[in-house]
């Protein structure tokens, strides 16, 4: 009984230690690595990551952008959000200005907008991991559950690494 008992305590603790998968990107030639939790399916697209938390309210992508692709990328990325249905209230655009994670000032834009599920809020991000190369973060969440992934964004947000 003792090591039922046991096993149970030990089984209920196990979400508590989710998994989370490293990767780095682009596999071929790695600019920067991110923790994703495995539940979110993080996977390797032509130009970086991608994921999308368990519920569906959460997508984010990665994208490596040099000087030269830069503006294609944010275009590919904002084409990515319409395709989707997503639509972005320009006149609610705010800078949300500059924090260092892990060594590389990060900025983002954030939008307003709505998708088939109601409002949401849209930001692009950019991170510099080094010389000429730069990350694109590409987020759309569902405002009404957004908060409830705050820590695991937190958590993604700030294992961002420049490559070594």
């Amino acid at each position: 009984m003792k090591k039922t008992l046991i096993f149970a305590a030990a089984f209920a603790i196990v979400p508590f230690f989710a998994q989370a998968a490293t990767l780095v990107f682009p596999s071929d030639a790695p600019i920067a690595s991110v923790a994703i939790p495995d539940a979110w399916g993080p996977k390797e697209t032509i130009s970086g990551i991608e994921a999308t938390s368990p519920d569906s309210a959460i997508y984010f992508s990665i994208d490596v952008a040099t000087d030269k692709n830069m503006d294609k990328v944010i275009q590919d990325a904002v084409k990515f959000l319409t395709d989707n249905g997503v639509t972005i209230d320009d006149t609610t655009k705010r800078d949300s200005g500059d924090v260092e994670i892990n060594g590389m000032t990060f900025g983002s834009v954030e939008f307003d907008g709505k998708d088939a599920d109601g409002p949401v809020e849209v930001s692009l991000g950019f991170a510099s991991p080094s010389e000429g190369k730069m990350l694109v973060v590409t987020y759309w969440g569902t405002k009404a559950t957004q908060d409830a992934h705050s820590k695991e964004l937190v958590g993604i947000l700030t294992s961002l690494k420049p490559a070594k």
